[in-house]
């Protein structure tokens, strides 16, 4: 009688799964994905919310179509609107900044959703960040740094270099000079050739590759230091910040500072959305990482996307910040918050 009741159960677990399976499908088939993406059409984000998107549908059951939407504007906006306004039911999904889901950990009063409450989908890629110098430059360690003040640029005071700066020198102990007003990192780039500053604090490597390979080539630049998820073994000989950080609660706050980079581009869907059409959304997110059509699709437009996290994994990730000890926070509040 046991047996016979196990081999009932196994038998209607065998028929419940093409049956959800079968829903779903019937439920996308002859509909529309609607994809929302962070920013203007012709940036980065637009360039993976748009490839992720013509690959993802194939693997979707049903295989309904899609439609991008571009939303420019302040960064929460789209979160806003993907956790307030668009649909609950599978259909709508985003591609958020990766700066967007810690905007109520730093106390923006106008993020108005919970991160954690989000649906994670997954992400094609993690950023890696770098501290550069000039080759000329008399520094070639971060102990070297803790001696000599370096001088470094930056787009503004509440810029993302201008944050990691400081982060910086608030857990490696180093000193650094910030030379403002850049209008971007190429410009930086030019006046470090110049010699008007000494490095840049948040270069990542993905762009560094892209934009400046011949730097890497040419031994242009040192890189004193990599932060991010984990250690990028494609620059296994640089040190990860959090290696050098014997303190713990230094340690966490180089770990919520990085947690932007790990996430890469990270793609959500609505709270709410029901379990077994979240399913086939995460499983077909992860499918579209590994299909070969996808991945040399970004390889023509120079993506990088063979690093990627699922659902599950960014999920973790950002629950994990939110769940840091308080003092740890306000330590890091404050650092955002000198502008």
């Amino acid at each position: 009688m046991v047996r016979a009741g196990l081999a009932a159960i196994l038998l209607l677990g065998l028929l419940a799964g093409p049956a959800v399976s079968d829903e779903v499908g019937d439920f996308y088939r002859g509909k529309q994905l609607t994809f929302i993406i962070t920013g203007g059409v012709g940036g980065g984000y637009d360039s993976y919310g748009r490839t992720v998107a013509r690959h993802l549908v194939h693997h979707l059951p049903g295989t309904p179509g899609v439609v991008t939407q571009n939303m420019p504007g302040a960064d929460v906006i789209p979160a806003n609107y993907l956790y307030n306004v668009a649909a609950k039911n599978g259909l709508t999904i985003g591609l958020l900044l990766n700066t967007t889901p810690f905007e109520p950990f730093y106390g923006n009063d106008k993020a108005l959703f919970d991160a954690t409450r989000f649906n994670w989908l997954g992400s094609p890629s993690k950023e890696t960040g770098l501290l550069i110098v000039w080759h000329t430059v008399p520094v070639d360690t971060i102990e070297d740094a803790r001696r000599r003040p370096l001088v470094l640029a930056a787009t503004g005071a509440s810029s993302t270099p201008a944050f990691y700066a400081r982060v910086l020198a608030a857990v490696l102990g180093i000193k650094i000079k910030l030379v403002e007003g850049y209008t971007g990192q190429n410009d930086a780039f030019i006046a470090m050739e110049r010699g008007e500053n000494e490095g840049f604090p948040s270069t990542f490597w993905s762009s560094l590759k892209s934009s400046r390979p011949n730097w890497i080539a040419e031994h242009q630049v040192k890189m004193l230091v990599q932060f991010g998820g984990a250690p990028n073994p494609e620059i296994a000989q640089v040190p990860f910040a959090l290696d050098l950080i014997p303190r713990e609660e230094d340690r966490q706050v180089m770990q919520a500072a990085s947690a932007q980079l790990a996430l890469g581009r990270p793609m959500v869907a609505p709270p709410g959305v029901p379990p077994e059409r979240l399913a086939a959304l995460r499983r077909a997110m992860e499918e579209t990482f590994r299909d070969p059509d996808f991945l040399a699709d970004c390889a023509r437009q120079r993506l990088e996307c063979h690093d990627p996290s699922s659902g599950a994994e960014l999920a973790r990730l950002v629950a994990e910040i939110y769940a840091l000890p308080k003092p740890v926070q306000e330590r890091l509040i404050a650092i955002y918050d000198l502008r």
